[in-house]
């Protein structure tokens, strides 16, 4: 009897989602998801972009800072499972606007904030709404999507806080002057400038290009490993499979937050940098996880088309990518120059490309409970990087000391990889999409 599990389920495959639409609009859309992230990176880090003089008006230390990104990262958590049902049971059409215009509002408001409460409760709702932007734009990845594209779907639509965090730099250079407000105008120019990307996506897509139904015929070894298996969210969260994606998700998020987060004050506090320098070094920094990210997904598709496991290739692809994260240990002995700029670029490229392998596993889970899926993943996630923040914080105000656990860092998402090949050794039946290469099995990581 073959192994039941999610990814061997009929859900894992497109059919009959937005009829009639060719495969370039599929991947306009996948520019419109792209346009989201940008929009929703850009209010992320305007805050950590700002920190230092956002500090300084506020009288908050190192510590404080940290439990600014608590707030944000629980209030993350418990969205993401929020939104994540929300997702599933309504669908995705009318969510995604909602949740866009409420972060854009949050984002806005922390431009008029005064006291460090304000700044708390604000965050509080960016974290709120912001979960709600993942669980949309994968679910629309899922079922827009084939399989085997999917790698390269989930880039295009994780490629955007890259952009995102590179545009936000270059908006704080023109508009935080003193002459302009300070550190406040940003804050009011991106929050109310978001609110653009809703009617670019109301007049995209229709509500019915959304909605799927099962493929009339269903062979008959994937019928029988669906009645085993089931769909139930249960099945599928207390599955091998999702236990090594929490894993995973919690170990490349660790690593990516910490630089997100902290490294504009890491340049700045140890290694010298002005703010201008370190801002133009953030846009170097972005590019290059930009490129690492579309990079690993063109990587994947590429190997799924030439006879790799649509797996397998997934796996090289992230493989690649933790291989370069392991510069984090190399830059974190270097002091400011060439050599600090470029290990850091390298561990920019390889730390967003893990993701596009991550979030292609999740879609294999289930589509049923997609939405769910990626907000139960994500309320892992966020809880720990959460926790994580204040005790980093507090340590730096009593040591200084950012380089032990920056060179720690980049070594966990070797060991993510490792904890998906240990939970994803069953020989699942691979339903390939029209087209599609062979089948394979799962486990094959030499293709």
């Amino acid at each position: 009897m073959s192994s039941a599990n999610p990814y061997a389920s009929p859900e894992s495959v497109s059919s009959t989602v937005a009829a009639g639409r060719s495969d370039t609009w599929k991947w306009y859309i996948c520019i419109v998801l792209l346009l989201a992230t940008v929009v929703n990176y850009m209010d992320r880090l305007t805050i950590n972009t700002l920190a230092l003089p956002i500090q300084r008006d506020f009288g908050i230390n190192n510590e404080k800072y940290g439990e600014l990104e608590w707030y944000f990262g629980v209030a993350f958590a418990f969205g993401s499972i929020f939104w994540g049902c929300l997702v599933d049971w309504i669908g995705v059409y009318w969510i995604y606007p909602i949740v866009l215009v409420g972060w854009s509002a949050m984002g806005f408001f922390t431009g008029l904030s005064h006291t460090y409460d304000d700044l708390m409760i604000l965050r509080l709702g960016l974290g709120w709404f912001e979960a709600g932007h993942f669980p949309c734009g994968l679910k629309t990845v899922q079922l827009l999507m084939a399989p085997r594209d999917r790698a390269m779907g989930n880039s295009l639509l994780q490629s955007g806080t890259a952009i995102g965090a590179v545009l936000a730099p270059l908006a704080i250079m023109a508009l935080a002057t003193e002459q302009k407000g300070g550190w406040r105008l940003p804050f009011l120019v991106i929050g109310a400038g978001g609110c653009v990307w809703v009617f670019i996506w109301l007049s995209s897509i229709r509500p019915r290009d959304l909605r799927s139904t099962a493929p009339a015929a269903i062979p008959t070894v994937v019928r029988s490993a669906r009645a085993e298996a089931g769909s139930s969210l249960l099945r599928v969260v207390f599955s091998q499979r999702f236990l090594g994606l929490t894993v995973m998700v919690i170990f490349i998020n660790l690593n990516w937050h910490l630089f997100r987060v902290w490294m504009p004050k890491f340049l700045q506090e140890t290694r010298g940098y002005s703010q201008n320098d370190m801002l133009k070094f953030s846009m170097l920094y972005y590019l290059a996880a930009d490129v690492g990210v579309m990079s690993a997904g063109a990587a994947s598709q590429w190997m799924a088309r030439r006879g790799f496991s649509v797996y397998s290739s997934r796996m090289w692809a992230f493989f690649g990518c933790a291989l370069m994260t392991l510069m984090t240990t190399v830059a974190a002995l270097l002091p400011a120059g060439p050599a600090l700029t470029a290990s850091l670029l390298i561990v920019a490229f390889g730390n967003l490309g893990c993701f596009a392998t991550y979030y292609s596993l999740t879609q294999d889970l289930s589509r049923t409970h997609q939405g769910k899926v990626s907000g139960s993943l994500a309320w892992c996630t966020w809880m720990v990087t959460a926790a994580f923040h204040p005790i980093f914080g507090r340590y730096l105000d009593q040591t200084g000391d950012y380089d032990m656990v920056f060179g720690a860092m980049g070594w966990l998402p070797m060991l993510a990889m490792l904890a998906v090949l240990f939970f994803w050794r069953s020989r699942p039946t691979e339903v390939p999409d029209a087209g599609a290469l062979p089948p394979q099995p799962a486990e094959a990581f030499g293709g």
